[in-house]
């Protein structure tokens, strides 16, 4: 598999912003915001973080692999569920400091989120002017993350 080294990154804006040459803007802790759509339809499955591990991982592979915060480790989605995402597209803001990816989600439950939902996004602020701040569920639960994911 190819290894991939992102070039350093331009002080050119025009170059950044224009050129055709991808080079993501990693934040000082070196991670750069990424979310993910379904491919055939367009929506929003999730949103995760990248570093160059997890960014080079998911172009040599075709499997969307992010940054896991809270475990500090490559996270290969659905590495445990068996709902992978293949990768079908990879796309950049202008100033390339965001990315998004879109995938065909795959796997028994067609979930990307680790709650058992299609997408990460499953509630709605009912009414954003109401102070009580209540959301209300629009989608239903694919799996049960009890018996997928277990304490290893």
């Amino acid at each position: 598999m190819p290894s991939f080294v992102f070039p350093a990154r331009s002080t050119n804006k025009a170059e950044l912003e224009l050129g055709s040459t991808l080079q993501p803007k990693f934040g000082p802790d070196g991670l750069i915001p990424c979310i993910t759509q379904d491919a055939a339809t367009g929506e929003v499955l999730m949103f995760a973080f990248m570093n160059t591990e997890s960014l080079s991982h998911t172009l040599q592979t075709k499997k969307a692999t992010y940054w896991s915060r809270s475990r500090q480790k490559l996270w290969v989605k659905g590495e445990e569920s068996g709902n992978v995402q293949l990768v079908k597209e990879v796309f950049t803001d202008c100033d390339q400091d965001v990315l998004l990816l879109k995938v065909e989600q795959t796997g028994a439950a067609n979930a990307s989120c680790h709650n058992g939902y299609k997408s990460c996004f499953y509630r709605r602020l009912t009414d954003p002017a109401n102070p009580a701040l209540q959301l209300q569920f629009t989608a239903t639960r694919l799996f049960d993350p009890a018996t997928v994911y277990r304490k290893k």
